[in-house]
């Protein structure tokens, strides 16, 4: 490893800042990166759209493949806390080939939805100005690469300042999201509300459902807007007590999202309703954003706090998608996985230098060049995103199932939280995988095709063979892999 270029021999102390956050840090950086409102903004409308008032049971039947990978990801941690997460883990559990690819998927997925949130920051920042300012995508693109440049620049200045930002922002989210739901609930008690409908116990049914194939499209849909907590696992370096507090935060994050997406689904459907006509949540014209589209019947002249939230979820979502990859392609660097350059680490603000730069001028560069070739090309590989985190996720659970196989029978405890759950959660995840890309296939889903084939399937499954490319490049080199392979070797026997 390295440290501001200087040449380190021991894989273990990376330089990275020690004891900076607390339970309190941890849980708020792993909400932020969810980015709650935008989520939901972003996802409920069409959740809502496939399978109705059955939208909370598809909330909450995703969300258990959510809670069995997050005990994966804390026993893993329990064992190495390490911030290169599925990377080091897989390496550990099959061979550093397997690891390097689940690493390589997690900085896809952090790209990727970087160009998806700068472009929503843009957008909603001037949609405060103008509404047409909104659609203007040269003055959006700009704006939305100076997000990214901020947000590098915070995480670049330390973790203590960007969890500082984080614990606001997220605040800043909760409240708005308070606020809306609570002038929802006042307009249905006084019947004010645009289609009052009456809650009933057959919501949160999944057996209700008259259609499997659409419930099982809301639940790929649902599942997908629970990503974001593992960031808490990829401070863990920077975390006080190491080995616990960063996955309990991680429980912590997923039961809090649960709640807060079932509990705002309920409410803007007992405020809208299903119908076709107007606000009805049934309407398409209403999918993209359920809150801007209620914002003046619900809030009246405090529209744009709706807005404003969602500006926020994605600004801040911007920042803690940054932290994850650069230390991830940090400890790939100082596994011997990537060229040493990316171990570098600040001698002053402890954090990772150039993989934090990189991170941000890629996810520019990937930003600006696709909404010069396309939109459309944009909008489909940011749908492509599932496939990277149904397929990391995934290999967390099988490298927890794997890894700890010949202490299962030690302990009931040991054969469910560290067997049985991660291993029920790598088999869900790799259905999700699959019924993903079976259903990208489709020419007419997303915005592209060629030959008769998807768009969405090509970038997302070209993007992971990608990987193998150049994880083979790599490793060509007989010194290159020998090296891997014993610093590999000397992280599990100091573990």
């Amino acid at each position: 490893m390295s440290v501001d270029g200087t040449p380190a021999s021991t894989v273990r102390g990376k330089g990275l800042s020690a004891d900076d956050l607390g339970l309190a840090g941890s849980v708020s950086v792993g909400l932020s990166s969810t980015a709650p409102v935008y989520s939901l903004a972003a996802t409920l409308g069409f959740i809502i759209l496939a399978v109705g008032v059955q939208a909370p049971a598809a909330l909450i039947v995703a969300f258990f493949p959510i809670l069995l990978i997050a005990y994966a990801y804390r026993e893993l941690n329990n064992e190495t806390p390490d911030c290169g997460t599925t990377f080091t883990w897989a390496s550990r559990a099959f061979g550093k080939f397997t690891g390097w690819m689940g690493g390589w998927a997690l900085a896809l997925s952090g790209i990727v939805v970087l160009a998806n949130l700068a472009q929503v920051a843009g957008q909603y920042l001037w949609r405060l100005v103008d509404a047409e300012l909104g659609n203007n995508v040269p003055l959006v693109t700009a704006t939305g690469v100076a997000f990214i440049v901020a947000m590098t620049w915070t995480n670049y200045r330390g973790v203590d300042l960007s969890e500082k930002m984080q614990r606001t922002l997220i605040i800043l989210q909760y409240a708005a999201l308070a606020l809306f739901s609570g002038f929802a609930g006042y307009r249905i008690a006084s019947g004010q509300a645009f289609d009052p409908t009456q809650v009933s116990l057959e919501w949160f049914n999944p057996f209700a459902v008259d259609d499997l194939q659409s419930f099982t499209y809301a639940v790929l849909l649902s599942l997908f807007i629970y990503w974001g907590w593992d960031t808490c696992l990829a401070l863990n370096e920077e975390t006080r007590n190491p080995r616990r507090t960063p996955g309990r935060a991680a429980l912590i994050s997923s039961v809090i999202l649960l709640v807060t997406y079932v509990g705002v689904s309920v409410v803007v459907i007992a405020f809208a309703g299903t119908g076709t006509e107007g606000l009805g949540l049934g309407n398409e014209e209403n999918v993209g954003d359920v809150f801007y589209s209620m914002s003046e019947a619900v809030l009246g002249d405090w529209a744009w706090i709706a807005i404003v939230a969602v500006l926020i979820s994605a600004a801040s979502a911007t920042q803690t998608t940054i932290l994850p990859t650069a230390r991830g392609t940090l400890s790939m660097a100082a596994h011997r996985a990537l060229p040493e350059r990316f171990a570098r680490v600040h001698a002053r603000y402890l954090t990772p230098t150039f993989s934090t730069v990189l991170m941000g001028v890629t996810a520019s560069v990937y930003y600006v060049v696709l909404t010069l070739v396309s939109e459309n090309f944009l909008a489909d590989s940011i749908a492509s995103l599932g496939l990277f985190i149904a397929f990391y996720y995934g290999l967390t659970g099988f490298a927890s199932a794997w890894f700890f196989r010949r202490t299962l029978r030690s302990s009931r405890r040991n054969l469910v939280f560290r067997g049985i759950l991660p291993l029920l959660g790598a088999v869900m995840m790799s259905l999700a995988f699959l019924l993903s890309a079976a259903d990208m296939l489709d020419p007419a889903y997303g915005s592209t095709a060629f030959l008769g084939i998807g768009g969405t399937f090509l970038i997302g499954v070209g993007a992971l063979l990608l990987g193998v490319g150049l994880m083979a490049l790599w490793y060509a080199s007989a010194r290159r892999r020998q090296a891997a392979d014993a610093a590999i070797a000397a992280y599990g026997a100091s573990g």
